[in-house]
């Protein structure tokens, strides 16, 4: 019960409201080595009609902007998945996709996003060689997001992830030895594209199948707190202990790829309403967060 305490303690003590951000769009890192040359890579349809909570024009905003810096060209998919949608896309984002009824209000239950016949259109693209990204944050996103991931063996916990070497105060970082992976989005292209770090801003943990490549791994001690109520922490919360899961993992579905991950504003830039504090891959506290998602993009465009 103690332990349980400190961690619903140092969670909200980290937590920073995404109501009183703003887009980071003065964002521009240094890209060593530009994958493509402007508007000509890949087309990357990065999802809106699921009532996602980061969007192309809004809180993924800095997302969009950082690949297209790279040669890719960005597309909005405002409709639901089918063949017709899906044509043409090479590399499919979705990004905290939540169900309508669940939209303003945060509580449990956290129904599907997708309808069967979506989740068995996309599983079948991605299996003769469409590229899919997704992101599922903390709950209530990983229940609109789940049956998706079931679909391709991937378990989601449809809570709150809370790392076993959590310092309160602090954000959740992995490195080397201590849950980051060394695997061929950490290597890169080259040397200016080595990734010895990534910091995550509290999301879920999911639990990938065995052909699965682990990039973040949820170390001992980690727990995913699970409430009727995003946010809402009692004593009573039930906790789910998941030493050696995941909060990002890749994978290949036939012809195609699957980069998961259980986070989202890592691959944000936002600065807070109130002092200014930067959040993302702006944060002091990521300098490498930016270059991940380059190459898990990189990876996904068949280019490591």
């Amino acid at each position: 019960m103690k332990l349980k305490i400190t961690l619903i303690s140092a969670i909200l003590g980290g937590c920073l409201c995404s109501a009183q951000q703003r887009a980071d769009l003065e964002f521009e890192p240094p890209i060593m080595s530009q994958a493509y040359a402007e508007n000509k890579g890949p087309i990357v349809g990065i999802d809106e009609a699921h009532e996602n909570y980061h969007t192309a024009n809004g809180r993924y905003s800095a997302f969009a902007k950082l690949l297209r810096r790279d040669g890719y060209q960005i597309e909005r998919l405002q409709k639901r998945f089918s063949a017709e949608t899906l044509d043409g896309i090479d590399i499919v984002v979705i990004a905290n996709p939540i169900n309508k009824r669940n939209q303003k209000n945060w509580t449990l239950p956290t129904p599907s996003a997708f309808s069967k016949k979506e989740i068995h259109v996309l599983h079948d693209w991605v299996e003769n060689g469409g590229s899919l990204l997704l992101i599922a944050d903390h709950m209530p996103f990983p229940g609109g997001a789940g049956d998706l991931a079931s679909s391709f063996g991937i378990h989601f916990s449809n809570g709150f992830a809370y790392p076993g070497n959590k310092v309160k105060g602090q954000r959740d970082i992995f490195r080397f030895g201590k849950g980051l992976k060394k695997n061929v989005i950490t290597q890169g292209r080259n040397e200016d594209e080595r990734v010895t770090r990534v910091t995550t801003f509290t999301g879920s943990a999911f639990k990938p199948p065995k052909e699965a490549t682990p990039l973040l791994i949820f170390g001992d001690g980690s727990i995913s707190l699970e409430p009727h109520k995003a946010w809402d922490f009692t004593k009573d919360t039930p906790g789910l202990k998941i030493d050696g899961w995941c909060q990002g993992a890749i994978m290949e579905i036939g012809k195609g790829r699957l980069a998961i991950f259980g986070e989202a504003a890592m691959f944000t830039a936002q600065i807070s309403s109130k002092g200014n504090q930067r959040m993302g891959m702006s944060s002091p506290e990521a300098p490498q967060n930016y270059q991940f998602l380059l190459n898990t993009m990189h990876w996904l465009s068949s280019l490591l």
